[in-house]
């Protein structure tokens, strides 16, 4: 859906939202629990780029989640960032 240098963004297979977007880094990292494997410059990109990919979505209220974990509901691991926006559905406000 978006691309930048490093980073896409793709629609979820299984949406818990009218909008709901995956953004995801082209390195691999398991988890949030890594993130400081990331120098602070791309850290920042990464975060600039989910901002980006809402906008693009046409988004202005929208939450961002990012599971750490199985027991945080963590099933695919490779650090990526939930964008949902819309009505949300089965999330805890």
């Amino acid at each position: 859906m978006y691309a930048a240098d490093g980073f896409v963004a793709i629609r979820d297979i299984a949406p818990k939202a009218e909008t709901h977007l995956l953004v995801l880094p082209e390195r691999h990292v398991a988890s949030f629990r890594e993130i400081s494997e990331f120098p602070a410059e791309e850290a920042k990109r990464m975060l600039d780029f989910v901002a980006e990919t809402a906008r693009k979505a046409g988004l202005e209220d929208y939450r961002v989640v990012v599971n750490v974990g199985e027991g945080a509901g963590q099933t695919v691991f490779h650090l990526h960032w939930h964008v949902l926006g819309g009505r949300v559905w089965g999330l805890a406000g």
